[in-house]
Order: structure tokens, then C-alpha cells, then sequence
């Protein structure tokens, strides 16, 4: 208590006249992070105000085993904060002349497959790429991160087997950590050594982050660092990132470092000259449309302020960076427990909603229907709908003279257009619809129903299947109605009928493909980072 309020009275001259309201701000503060006890796992919190920390302290305990209380000194994992040193370390290459981020990931990394488009580092850094996420595919295969001790080559190796994008390059956004592990290796390859020795120091020693690291390997011993730990209905158990891939995360650090961090490259000491600008810079789709996702930053409102923000989470460690340019104000947060993941509230937006308060909520319009429909004139929509992209069914039902999707009605604005309750727009035409939201237009094809309703319905789809793509076997079994997904003799999961050949599964949607005498040839699954894994019916 002492420390924090010394560091508010040193920020503030005159503080006597802020002495109740300050200790109001500590009673709500202290209220946020009641949750942490102090003997079980536990957070750290620091605000600073144009560039001094203002507040800054640390609840529970660091290693449950051994007794270690956390300390504002203790490292935490920062998930996908940590992209944004990633993606600093590549800014600072491009400055010094030695790759451009115009660059194709081709003349760094040859291995990858020609997907017929050039890849670049800009759409890399800002997610555009269309890379597949290398951890969802490895999850399909029964083994998902964690379970093995994947490093940056082990990514790399299922990165180079996959022979299509999610998307075209530029198109569209989609999370996919296989970027950031790609530039890593980036970097040793130009610079010649890891991206932890190159960012130390050029990154770390400048920022004044002296305990710092990245989790270069699992097996690294690290002097201070937080045991993470998931709440089960044993108790808490050790949840740790047992990998050693990194620049996707990875960065051990503390929350009064990444406030330094964020104070050296806003305040334009990164790079010479600042490399601010670029830092911020966020993209256009190839068809005009802005992004917000700039160099391992997300730039956006946050309670009606001007906000560049990341939130991280690798294994049971949670992180969250927040910076207000115009109110000089910055939020880090880290936490080695997943155990309020599920929360209502989150206690570093708790703690930021003390200082830039959520504005009152605007009150939407309601959307109306504007357009005269009949029951009849209805029935010729409902169905089921194949979405193109990756496959997803979608079902559209009628009850009495109101159309349905997923259970809530769409409201007719003309003829064959309805909207959502949401502003969004669907289109009609034969045999499809047309789902336009935010300028991107989605496309559903009708198709037919899926009849498994007596035995040797589902047995057409039994089988065992190979994806070279995700190095993955998988036996679909059939069982009278019911059709199960087996990883191994222990993962067993339900396929949920939807269209014809169509399903639902734990991953995602899933179809099944045809050959030219229309048996059954393969499928495909879609997670929401790796679209339309390909299998191959081999018995």
C-alpha cells in the first residue's frame, strides 16, 4: 500500500486535495481484484499517467507448490501481447535496411508452398495473410498445443504441409498465430541469431525492461517466473505452456515493464527515427475497406476513446495492454490463473472503467420490417444453406408469418432482402442468399436436408481418413443413426446431422465430398483460425 501510494503522491503535486478520491480509486481497485486470494494464484495491475506509474501492485501467490506470493517483480506469460515486440523487432529490420515489410515471406521462408499469390510481411503482421493457424490443424490431429513440445520448426514443418490459404491474401482478417511465428524465424534469418537475443538488446535494454524474456524454451530455467494454473473441480492444477514456439507469445515480463515499454515507443524512442508511426499504421483490404490490426497492435475505441490495445492468453496465463494516446493513459494487467475466464466482469476493465468511465449507452433504432410478407411467400426461403467459405450450415425455419435464422426472426425490408436484429442484410436470390455485414458479403447456397433417420443412412459415411495437410487419421463410426468422430480410443465425438453430407462437429463444420460415382471420397473441416482441412477416405 505504502509503494503505490508513494508512487501517486510523486505523480500528483498538491495531493492532499485528491487524498479521498484517490482513496476511493484504491477501494475500487482493491474491490476488482478481490477475487485473487492470497493463497491461491494471482495478478498484477499498473496505471500510468503521461509516463509516470501511478499505481502498481500484485495479489496471491506466484507458485502454489512452493509458496512464492507474486510480486510486481514477478514474470508473468503476456500471450499475444507479446506480438507486438515481434513485430517491432521486424519494423526495426525494415528501418535498418535489411527486409522490407512489402517483402514476400517466400524470400525468407522458400519452403512454404506457392499458393499463387505473393504472401507479405505487412499482411502477415496484420493477419491478412490467409495462413492457416499451425496450432488449430495440430489440435485436429489429437495432439493441440500444449500437449507436445512444439517449437517454431515443429510449426513450420505443419505450416509447409498445408496447400491452401484460409483466404487471398489482403481479403480478409483472420487471427492466425502462424504469422507471428513466421516472422520470428524471420528474424534469425536475416539477423542470424534467435529473436530473443536480438530483442534484448534492441528492444528490452533501451525500453529499461531488464527482467524481461522470451520463453526462448520450456525447459528454460527462468529466475522469478509465475507457475500458471487452471481451476478444476479437484481445485487449481498446473497449467504451463509446455512449448518452446514463441513470437506468436512467449514473452515473460511484468506489468510494470510492458507500462515502459509502452512509454518508450509512444513517446518516440523506438527507432530512429520513431518508429511510432508505423507501429500504428493499420491496412486496407483489397477492396478498400480499412482494417484496425496494425503491427501486432489493435487500434480502436475503447469507452468512447481513441485506444491501440492486445489482450493475451497462453495456456492458464492471461495478459491485457491498453493505451489512451490523447488521455496519456496505460493499463497492463498479467495473470497466472484462467480460473475467471468466465467472469462477467474482468478486473482490468474494471480498473479501466475507474479512470475513462464506459459512456452511457446509445440507444440503437430498432431495425422494422418495412416490406408486407405472407407465410406463403415465406416458405419458399426456408432450409437448409451451405456457407462457401468453410462450409457452415445455417437453417432457416418459419413460424407463422416470421422467418427465422438460428431462432431469431428477420425482418423484411423488399422484396427477397431481409435484415437481422443485428443491421444485417440478407439477399435473396435462386437457390442462395447473400449475407452482407460491414461491406463483406458472405455467400449460402441451399442445399438439401440431411435424411439419417434408419439404419445404413449413416453407415454410407464410416470410414477411416487420412489428412496429409494436418498429418491426422480419423475413423468416422457408424452406429444405427447416430455417426461419431474418433481422434483416438479416447476422443470420441458426435457429428450433428445438418444438410446433406453436412455436419456439425466439436471443431467446426464438416462436409463430406463425393467422387464421379457419387460415393464417398473425404471431407473437409473447418476450425476458426484453419478453414476446410482436407481428409481422404483411405478404408
Amino acid at each position: 500500500m505504502k509503494r503505490f501510494l508513494l508512487l501517486f503522491l510523486a505523480a500528483f503535486s498538491g495531493a492532499g486535495a485528491y487524498a479521498q478520491t484517490w482513496q476511493d480509486t484504491l477501494t475500487r481497485i482493491e474491490a476488482a481484484f478481490a477475487r485473487y486470494k492470497p493463497d491461491g494464484p494471482g495478478a498484477q495491475m499498473a496505471v500510468s499517467r503521461n509516463g509516470k506509474v501511478i499505481f502498481s501492485k500484485a495479489w496471491g501467490m506466484a507458485d502454489l507448490e512452493h509458496n512464492v506470493p507474486m510480486t510486481t517483480q514477478s514474470l508473468i506469460e503476456a500471450g499475444s501481447v507479446s506480438k507486438q515486440f515481434t513485430a517491432a523487432a521486424i519494423l526495426l529490420l525494415e528501418q535498418q535496411g535489411k527486409l522490407s515489410l512489402d517483402d514476400d515471406i517466400h524470400k525468407y521462408v522458400p519452403e512454404l508452398p506457392d499458393y499463387g499469390a505473393p504472401i507479405t510481411l505487412r499482411q502477415m503482421m496484420q493477419h491478412t495473410s490467409g495462413l492457416k493457424d499451425w496450432g488449430s490443424v495440430a489440435g485436429i490431429s489429437g495432439w493441440p498445443r500444449g500437449t507436445k513440445g512444439y517449437d517454431n520448426n515443429d510449426a513450420l514443418a505443419i505450416m509447409i504441409r498445408q496447400k491452401t490459404l484460409n483466404n487471398v491474401p489482403g481479403a480478409e482478417y483472420i487471427y492466425s498465430n502462424s504469422n507471428y511465428n513466421l516472422l520470428a524465424i524471420v528474424v534469425k534469418r536475416v539477423t542470424g541469431r534467435e529473436l530473443a537475443r536480438f530483442s534484448e538488446q534492441a528492444i528490452f535494454q533501451p525500453a529499461g525492461m531488464p527482467l524481461s524474456v522470451w520463453r526462448l524454451s520450456y525447459r528454460l530455467v527462468v529466475k522469478n517466473r509465475t507457475m500458471a494454473y487452471a481451476r478444476t473441480n479437484r481445485g487449481f492444477e498446473n497449467d504451463m505452456p509446455n512449448e518452446s514456439v514463441y513470437g506468436q507469445g512467449g514473452l515473460l515480463t511484468t506489468a510494470e515493464e510492458l507500462i515502459k515499454w509502452t512509454e518508450f515507443y509512444s513517446s518516440g524512442k523506438f527507432g530512429s527515427p520513431s518508429l511510432y508511426p508505423q507501429q500504428i499504421k493499420t491496412g486496407l483490404f483489397n477492396n478498400g475497406k480499412p482494417g484496425n490490426y496494425a503491427a501486432g497492435l489493435v487500434i480502436t475505441p475503447v469507452n468512447g476513446q481513441d485506444a491501440i490495445i492486445h489482450s493475451g492468453a497462453t495456456a492458464s496465463y492471461r495478459a491485457n495492454l491498453e493505451y489512451f494516446p490523447k488521455l496519456g493513459l496505460v493499463f497492463a494487467f498479467l495473470s497466472n490463473t484462467s480460473a475467471f475466464d468466465g467472469d462477467s466482469t474482468n478486473p482490468a476493465s474494471l480498473v479501466r472503467n475507474i479512470f475513462i468511465p464506459e459512456p452511457a449507452a446509445a440507444k440503437k433504432p430498432a431495425v422494422k420490417g418495412t416490406f408486407k410478407t405472407t407465410g406463403e411467400m415465406l416458405r419458399e426461403y426456408t432450409g437448409w444453406y451451405k456457407r462457401s467459405l468453410d462450409g457452415r450450415g445455417v437453417k432457416l425455419s418459419q413460424r407463422n408469418d416470421s422467418l427465422l435464422l438460428g431462432g431469431s426472426p428477420l425482418l423484411p425490408t423488399a422484396k427477397n432482402t431481409f435484415k437481422t436484429a443485428t443491421g444485417n442484410t440478407l439477399l435473396f436470390s435462386e437457390g442462395q442468399f447473400v449475407q452482407v455485414s460491414n461491406g463483406d458479403s458472405l455467400v449460402y447456397t441451399a442445399v438439401e436436408f440431411a435424411n439419417i433417420n434408419k439404419d445404413g443412412d449413416a453407415a454410407r459415411y464410416a470410414g477411416e481418413y487420412y489428412s496429409e495437410d494436418a498429418d491426422a487419421r480419423i475413423t468416422i463410426k457408424a452406429e444405427g443413426t447416430a455417426i461419431w468422430f474418433i481422434q483416438k480410443s479416447d476422443q470420441k465425438f458426435p457429428l450433428t446431422p445438418q444438410y446433406q453430407d453436412g455436419f456439425d462437429s466439436p471443431y467446426g463444420p464438416l462436409y463430406f465430398q463425393r467422387d464421379a460415382q457419387n460415393r464417398i471420397s473425404g471431407f473437409k473441416i473447418s476450425l476458426g483460425r484453419a478453414r476446410n482441412i482436407p481428409f481422404v477416405k483411405v478404408k
